[in-house]
């Protein structure tokens, strides 16, 4: 009974492993992605989705090192860069959407940004239900939140797709930064998570 325990969790193991995997190298090849599709298109919302794709690379490799064993100090050592990662982006967003309300300058329509993001949001979906499932079965407190910040990214996938589009099809140009606040929101939730638990 024992042996066959083992056995499945090796293998629920193993399904982590490959979760977090994908999403990571997802998270890489979006970042080249987005930083193409934002500096063509000059938005706020891409470049803010772009830094937070590198966050959340951060976070995979977070989730790796606790999967294989690696020690609390070091998981929190990570955590709190992580933090200073999202306190950094949610400064950059805010100043960055603010100058481009205030000043009225108009990104540009990426068909790049408007598929990478509608594309996004359905895998981030998909990962985070994987995630839920098979944190559950571990009894994986760590693989399950980050499931939930996956969940969380997919979500902003699509506020930042729904931003795009506005201004794609109605011409709503404010749309873009005001996708931003959405990420600067988030990002400082993230924050003060990662902090509060650091206590």
């Amino acid at each position: 009974m024992n042996e066959v325990k083992e056995i499945s969790r090796t293998v629920l193991l193993r399904r982590g492993f490959a979760l977090e995997y994908f999403t990571l190298g997802w998270n890489v090849v979006g970042i080249v992605v987005l930083a193409v599709a934002a500096l063509s298109a000059r938005s706020v919302a891409l470049a803010g989705f772009g830094l937070d794709s590198l966050i959340e690379v951060a976070a995979s490799i977070v989730v790796i090192w606790e999967l294989s064993g690696t020690g609390e100090a070091r998981q929190r050592r990570a955590l709190r860069l992580i933090g200073v990662g999202f306190a950094a982006l949610a400064l950059y967003l805010l100043l960055q959407s603010t100058w481009v309300l205030t000043t009225g300058f108009r990104p540009h329509h990426s068909p790049l940004g408007i598929g990478w993001t509608a594309v996004t949001a359905g895998v981030m979906f998909a990962l985070a239900a994987g995630k839920a499932r098979t944190g559950t079965a571990l009894d994986n407190p760590v693989l399950k939140t980050e499931g939930r910040v996956t969940l969380i990214d997919g979500l902003l996938a699509a506020a930042v797709l729904l931003g795009l589009v506005l201004n794609a099809t109605l011409g709503w140009w404010w749309a873009d930064p005001a996708a931003g606040y959405v990420l600067v929101y988030y990002a400082v939730r993230e924050v003060r998570e990662i902090f509060s638990g650091d206590r």
